[in-house]
C-alpha cells in the first residue's frame, strides 16, 4: 500500500495575540497565556502610575506656587474694580439710572415687584446719592483688593456687594426666558470672592499683601486680614 505522507511541521493558533504551537500541552499554552495578561496588566499599571505622577507634580507646582497665585487673582479682581468704581462716574448716568432699575423690573415675576418699584422710587429722587456711593465703595474695594488690605473685611465685603448690585442694577439677572443669555455678572462676582476666603483660609496668610507687613508689625490686624 502506498505510504501515507503526513506533515508533521507544528501549525501556529493564535488566541488573544498570544501565538502557541499546536503541539504544545494544555498547561504550557495557559502559562503563557497568563504570562502575557499578566505583562499587559503590568503595563496598564506602569501607565497609571506615570499619569499618577504627573497629576502629583501639577498639584505640587499649585501647592508651591499658590502665594503668587492667589496674590494675582485677587490684583486682577481689583483692578476690574477700581474699572467698575471709575466708570460710575461717567456722565450721564446719575440721569439715566432711575430709568435703568425701573427698567430691570420689566418682565420679572410678580412676586418680584414690590422689590423692583421699592428700588426705583427711592433711587429716583436720590440718584446723584447711590450712583456715586456705588462708585466710591467700588473704587475702594478695587484699592483694598490691588494692596491686599483688610482682606477678611474686603472679601466678606465683595460677597455681600456684588450681590446687593446682583439683585437691584442687575434684577437678579432677569428675567429669563428664551432670549435670557447669562445669570449676571454680580452673582459670578460673588463666588470669585468666596474662592478667595477658601483659599486663603487654607493657605494662609498672603506674603504679597499689605496685610502681610502689618501682621508683623501688629499681630492683631489678623482679625481684620486673615481667615481661620
Amino acid at each position: 500500500m502506498p505510504s501515507l505522507s503526513l506533515d508533521r511541521r507544528p501549525q501556529l493558533v493564535t488566541m488573544e495575540r498570544v501565538v502557541f504551537p499546536y503541539h504544545m500541552q494544555n498547561n504550557d499554552r495557559v502559562l503563557l497565556h497568563v504570562g502575557a495578561r499578566s505583562l499587559s496588566r503590568a503595563d496598564r499599571n506602569a501607565e497609571d502610575r506615570a499619569q499618577l505622577l504627573v497629576g502629583e507634580a501639577s498639584q505640587k507646582w499649585v501647592l508651591r506656587n499658590v502665594n503668587w497665585l492667589k496674590s494675582f487673582i485677587r490684583i486682577f479682581l481689583g483692578i476690574v474694580w477700581l474699572i467698575d468704581g471709575y466708570l460710575k462716574f461717567s456722565p450721564g448716568l446719575v440721569d439715566s439710572f432711575p430709568d435703568l432699575v425701573r427698567s430691570v423690573g420689566d418682565g420679572q415675576p410678580t412676586w418680584l415687584q414690590p422689590w423692583f418699584n421699592f428700588w426705583s422710587s427711592v433711587t429716583t429722587g436720590n440718584a446723584a446719592l447711590f450712583v456715586y456711593t456705588t462708585g466710591v465703595l467700588e473704587v475702594a474695594l478695587g484699592v483694598a483688593l490691588v494692596l491686599g488690605f483688610m482682606r477678611k473685611i474686603a472679601y466678606l465685603g465683595g460677597i455681600i456687594f456684588s450681590l446687593f448690585i446682583w439683585a437691584i442694577p442687575e434684577g437678579f439677572g432677569g428675567p429669563y426666558g428664551p432670549g435670557s443669555t447669562d445669570i449676571g455678572t454680580g452673582i459670578i462676582y460673588s463666588f470669585v470672592f468666596l474662592s478667595l476666603v477658601i483659599i486663603n483660609t487654607i493657605s494662609g496668610p498672603s506674603k504679597y499683601s499689605l496685610d502681610f507687613l502689618l501682621e508683623r508689625k501688629y499681630p492683631f490686624w489678623k482679625r481684620l486680614a486673615e481667615f481661620g
